[in-house]
């Protein structure tokens, strides 16, 4: 049987109690929600923007999930909020991108936690950094909490982009390969910034294996008082969520199974060969970078690499591959090329000073 994904919904804003109220229930009314969410305090990038209405929203939030029978969750930045939120009874905390990228502050509230048996959800560092999130999540494991989940809401980025914060998946998966047993809730509304890239987002993030989705929802967001770009009716949430396939993430068929393993062995292969290829690739670096060094030229020539990213682009474009995907790999080898060059030109110096 195909599990269902754990489903957090609500307003990114508590704005007033009535709002909250009326959102909660048009969310049980057309959806099956596992846990109602919503910002009781909201870190804004500038000053005079509306940052929450605080602690007395905490009553507000709690009194909502009673009264729909949903557990509750919200963001803490410090331990002042996880004070609040405590002492109102919140089911469930979350820890925001900004707070996960300083570590000081993340310790606060791993120290504040300790002996509390409470649900807490990590979001990743506003900067694509791995060990960041991981170090996030060890602190609050370090500190007793054994109910953990990590939310994947994306990542700033000074590259134009579609999206608000770009998803770069690599990341996630590898924090899945490094704690298996931690559920991953992806954040489609942060990371689309926009209700029209909710969906094809939310499916991307089952598609990988992901536990759950954390969608924005507002009884009236064109009238929201912050992301009313990102957030969808109740009734709209709806209708994405019984669009979204979610697909097993075994074969059970034996024919289908067998096929697959034909075609993955032949993966195999071929990735031995590209490992061989690169280290051919890379030898042939290393010389390239001896000739340098005795004949002092630099090492990048701009027109030289000005010249591979168009060839093999042509090259990629005739063999039916991606033009952006080989420029990706390319980028890569290049700058392992510029270190092995480098380390040659300094190890070289290293000698003829000895």
């Amino acid at each position: 049987m195909k599990k269902r994904p754990y489903i957090i919904s609500g307003p990114c804003s508590a704005e007033t109690k009535d709002q909250l109220l009326k959102t909660a229930k048009q969310l049980v009314k057309h959806n099956s929600i596992d846990c109602l969410r919503a910002g009781i305090w909201k870190p804004r990038t500038r000053p005079n923007s509306f940052e929450g209405v605080g602690e007395t929203g905490l009553q507000w939030l709690k009194e909502t999930g009673d009264a729909v029978n949903l557990p509750v969750t919200t963001e803490v930045a410090n331990t002042r909020h996880v004070e609040l939120a405590l002492k109102n009874n919140i089911d469930i905390l979350w820890i925001g991108a900004r707070t996960v990228a300083n570590p000081f502050s993340v310790q606060e509230i791993a120290n504040a936690l300790k002996g509390i048996d409470i649900p807490v959800m990590v979001k990743n560092p506003v900067n694509p950094d791995l060990q960041l999130w991981v170090g996030a999540i060890e602190r609050i494991f370090q500190a007793g909490i054994n109910n953990i989940k990590a939310i994947h809401r994306g990542f700033s980025s000074f590259e134009k982009s579609a999206y608000r914060n770009t998803p770069k998946w690599e990341i996630p998966i590898e924090l899945m390969r490094i704690f298996p047993e931690i559920p991953i809730i992806c954040d489609p509304s942060h990371i689309g910034g926009n209700r029209s890239m909710i969906k094809v987002i939310a499916q991307k993030a089952l598609d990988l294996e992901m536990d759950g989705l954390m969608i924005e929802s507002h009884v009236s967001p064109d009238e929201a008082w912050s992301d009313s770009k990102q957030q969808i009716t109740p009734k709209k949430l709806q209708q994405i969520l019984s669009k979204l396939v979610v697909r097993e993430p075994k074969v059970n068929n034996k024919t289908l199974k067998n096929k697959l393993d034909v075609l993955r062995k032949k993966i195999d292969g071929l990735d031995e060969e590209i490992i061989n290829l690169l280290s051919n690739r890379m030898n042939t670096v290393e010389e390239i970078g001896d000739h340098k060094k005795d004949n002092e030229i630099t090492i990048l020539q701009a027109d030289r690499w000005k010249k591979i990213i168009n060839d093999r682009k042509k090259m990629a474009r005739e063999a039916g591959v991606s033009e952006d995907f080989i420029q990706r790999i390319l980028k890569v080898i290049h700058e392992e090329s510029i270190n092995i060059q480098t380390n040659i030109l300094n190890r070289k110096k290293k000698e003829k000073k000895t």
